[in-house]
């Protein structure tokens, strides 16, 4: 660039010098250079008006046509337009891969201007916090989220990291919120949904609260007999009571291991057997079952069977289904009461396992947390007949890994309906006898 100067230079000299020259010999010296002057402006004015049009309305084009010096202009200006428009593509892809990036984002991210307005944020942020476009822009976060943890957390009145609060709009909702100082006196805020964290969170705590109440009573009642049994000589009949209660108690905390063991072994989803299951004849078996534990109370229940509709599964998973449901039914429903129990195909091609009893009923808003672990409507009456609180539990996960499902209907005063659902997949029709019709038993 600096040698086209020079020959610019150069040139403007020379042509000056002969422009002179031949004025001198004509005698008129000063009107040539005059003249010289103003034809070099006017091609300078020129290629200034060149430049000013090209800029204004062809920049996308081609640079126009110039010798020496304004062609090196020309042609520098269109250089740096090209690098430009090519650094301003890449900073348009930067810009929507950070858009598609933040957009994917689960959490939201909102950045605030060194003043605390709110400058941008992303479509989760908007969807949690339910901003609005424009009317959020440089609004102040504590006058959209007016909760006294949040105000004092962004007002810096607190050491937190962070702060979890209830959605303003949805109190079911739990929102984590967390800032951090980034650029120039500008904050990055995080708000996550930590609703499903805080409910399994609150489930462990209750379930380490439940197991413990669970087998602090048998291990109290253990150590009391084994500590009165140890001092001092006893009868042999209040040794005897002794170890009946202690068996009693022991075979309570068995059947509790054993639930958790199969609960554990249904949530982590291990292998399943798959088998044909013989459904009616399993439900002879529980049948007689149920005779036993209702006992002297004398439920009426009756079974009705489609033969020869099976189930493809683990045995042992199916039985707790079956059981826990029919042995619930017995249990809560008082001395004289019926229980009806039916297995039959559905509209859907699949099968439905049946319970209806005229016990005493669940409220309503017992039903959604009846399969929690350790979950009681009636504390003191699942501890009398032993219940773990855990059989709905395990009926609704081994009715998942099935592909199924346990439908719940109750009304206070008038009994409850438990029904598993199982798919068609796997359900097996075999062939019926000739004659066979549905059967009926009645106890």
């Amino acid at each position: 660039m600096r040698r086209t100067w020079y020959s610019e230079l150069a040139q403007f000299l020379w042509i000056g010098i002969v422009v002179g020259l031949l004025g001198a010999l004509a005698g008129h010296l000063t009107l040539a250079l005059l003249v010289y002057t103003l034809v070099y402006l006017g091609w300078y004015f020129n290629n200034l008006r060149r430049l000013e049009r090209w800029l204004r309305l062809g920049r996308k084009f081609a640079p126009p046509d110039a010798r020496g010096l304004w062609g090196e202009v020309f042609n520098g200006i269109y250089r740096l337009q090209q690098r430009n428009r090519k650094r301003r593509k890449r900073l348009v892809k930067l810009l929507n891969r950070f858009r598609e990036t933040t957009g994917a984002m689960p959490d939201g991210i909102i950045i605030l201007q060194p003043n605390g307005g709110i400058e941008w944020w992303n479509e989760a942020a908007e969807r949690l916090l339910r901003l609005k476009y424009p009317q959020d822009v440089c609004q102040h976060l504590n006058n959209l989220i007016r909760h006294p943890d949040f105000v004092a957390f962004i007002n810096g009145e607190t050491d937190a990291e962070d702060v979890t609060i209830p959605s303003p709009y949805d109190a079911q909702q739990l929102l984590n919120i967390r800032m951090i100082p980034y650029g120039k006196r500008q904050q990055l805020v995080l708000v996550r949904d930590v609703t499903l964290m805080e409910r399994v969170e609150q489930m462990r705590r209750d379930f380490v609260a439940n197991i413990s109440h669970e087998l602090r009573t048998p291990l109290t009642v253990l150590s009391g007999y084994i500590e009165n049994l140890q001092n001092g000589e006893h009868s042999r009949e209040t040794v005897q009571r002794a170890l009946a209660v202690m068996a009693q108690q022991s075979r309570r905390m068995q059947h509790l291991t054993e639930d958790l063991m199969l609960l554990s072994n249904l949530e982590n989803r291990r292998e399943q057997r798959r088998e044909k299951v013989n459904v009616a004849q399993m439900l002879d078996s529980l049948l007689e079952e149920a005779r036993l534990v209702s006992g002297e109370r004398a439920h009426v229940i009756d079974l009705a069977v489609d033969d020869g509709l099976e189930v493809l599964g683990d045995p042992r998973e199916l039985d707790s289904i079956f059981s826990n449901l029919v042995i619930n039914a017995v249990n809560y429903t008082p001395a004289g009461g019926e229980i009806h129990i039916r297995w039959h195909r559905d509209e859907d091609g699949g099968a439905v396992f049946e319970v209806t009893d005229t016990g005493l009923g669940i409220p309503a808003h017992h039903l959604p947390r009846l399969t929690e672990r350790f979950y009681r409507v009636d504390v003191a009456r699942s501890r009398e007949t032993g219940g773990s609180g855990l059989g709905l539990a395990i009926v609704k996960h081994a009715l998942q890994r099935l592909g199924g499902r346990l439908e719940i209907e109750s009304e206070v005063g008038r009994g409850s309906t438990f029904r598993a659902r199982f798919p068609a997949e796997v359900v097996v029709q075999a062939p019926a006898p000739e004659g066979a019709d549905e059967l009926e038993r009645t106890a």
